[in-house]
């Protein structure tokens, strides 16, 4: 049986913050019905609830990084340990 793989691309235009952000991934990926919109819930989706490759590509990052400052950074190195944690995960920040 071939693995998965799942691209998930984000326009940075259409993501001015985290509720954006949560909003955009739940509509790519098979989030569960109970996600609970928070940085613990997102961790724990992206290292144990999808299976197979994942890779996110945010387009147009800046945009989203000045409109949610530090939210922004903290989902990018939230991503960023995701991707120490599974060998299949990859996120490219693009501006």
């Amino acid at each position: 049986m071939p693995v998965k793989k799942t691209t998930c691309i984000i326009d940075g235009r259409n993501v001015r913050s985290l509720e954006e952000f949560y909003g955009e991934l739940s509509r790519q990926l098979p989030f569960p019905p109970t996600f609970g919109n928070n940085l613990d819930a997102l961790w724990d989706v992206l290292t144990t609830d999808i299976a197979g490759s994942l890779r996110i590509v945010w387009n147009g990052a800046e945009t989203s990084h000045r409109a949610m400052g530090k939210d922004f950074e903290t989902v990018v190195a939230l991503l960023r340990d995701v991707g120490k944690e599974r060998k299949d995960f990859s996120v490219t920040i693009q501006e």
